[in-house]
């Protein structure tokens, strides 16, 4: 079942927000045209986005340093090769949605 879940407020989302829902992690990023998500595990091995370093709109992993685009969640740095889950984001006056399967 798909469904949009609220995650958090606005003002909350000063750069990186982790959130949590039953077992699933997601993490929000705010840039300057806005809000956006990705599942909060790197595709290479397992370790938090949440806990790494952003940069030029890039989060780039802690373990082992892999780059993601926060906005498609492509691969832009090694060692992974494989995308991570971006989320859809909703935004209803100052609350965040996220769209996502199985919560």
């Amino acid at each position: 079942m798909k469904e949009w879940v609220l995650v958090a407020r606005i003002e909350d989302v000063k750069g990186v927000l982790r959130v949590e829902y039953g077992s699933q992690e997601v993490v929000l990023f705010r840039l300057s045209d806005g809000i956006f998500a990705l599942r909060d595990t790197c595709s290479h091995e397992y370790a938090r986005l949440s806990e790494g370093e952003v940069w030029d709109e890039k989060v780039y992993c802690p373990k082992h340093g892999s780059c993601f685009d926060i906005r498609t969640g492509s691969v832009s740095g090694l060692p992974a090769v494989l995308p991570v889950e971006t989320i859809p984001v909703r935004i209803e006056g100052d609350e965040v949605y996220v769209y996502i399967e199985n919560w």
